[in-house]
């Protein structure tokens, strides 16, 4: 009898977890990878977020090696950027870059980019770039204060979390939100499904349990 491919999720980020189970999915495994992220020298923030996202894939298959499971799997890995031009917000970390981010961000349109990577079971490499448009309205110096006092911003790309809080700063969002808050749903199950797995399982599970109760 083969053996069920497992899912694992190179991800320790609470927001990507919570996306997956909203569409039915729970991976079998978190592999967090821990990698650089400074971007390199001239890097745009697109390939900033395809290079570690597929980075963090890499990471988490050498993990399961290590860890001697060796059956089929399915890596999903994400990496998310959010950027003024070609300037990259960092995450937040210190209260200063966490405020210099708000205040770049205030009043203006940014992009949110997250790379998707999915390594199959016969480990082909498959990745998605998706783009988002954010438009912040103008932060009052309350506004900025009291959110860093919140300390929601802490380790979000950019410095804010739009399914939080910050969803209140939004004037207009043109795309996907889910990519905003990490892991865009639509791409990320659309590259599952390519490669064979079976995103509804858990939904046909829940009806034969009604079915049978």
């Amino acid at each position: 009898m083969t053996a069920r491919p497992l899912l694992v999720l190179a991800s320790g980020s609470p927001r990507r977890l919570d996306l997956l189970n909203q569409a039915g999915i729970e991976p079998d495994r978190l592999l967090p990878a821990d990698l650089d992220e400074t971007p390199q020298r001239n890097e745009h923030p697109r390939s900033l977020a395809k290079r570690l996202s597929k980075e963090k894939a890499e990471v988490a298959a050498m993990a399961l090696r290590e860890l001697d499971i060796d059956g089929p799997s399915y890596i999903v890995a994400a990496d998310t950027v959010v950027a003024v031009g070609r300037q990259i917000m960092p995450k937040g970390e210190l209260v200063e870059d966490a405020v210099a981010n708000l205040r770049t961000l205030s009043g203006r349109t940014h992009r949110v980019y997250t790379g998707v990577c999915l390594i199959g079971p016969r480990g082909a490499v498959r990745q998605r770039l998706i783009e988002t448009r954010v438009r912040f309205k103008r932060l009052s110096r309350e506004d900025i204060d009291s959110y860093i006092a919140s300390g929601e911003w802490r380790g979000k790309a950019g410095s804010y979390a739009i399914q939080g809080l910050a969803g209140s700063f939004v004037v207009r969002l043109v795309g996907s939100y889910t990519n905003v808050v990490g892991l865009p749903l639509y791409e990320t199950l659309a590259l599952l499904a390519g490669e064979g797995y079976d995103i509804h399982a858990r939904w046909k599970a829940a009806t034969v349990a009604t079915e049978d109760a």
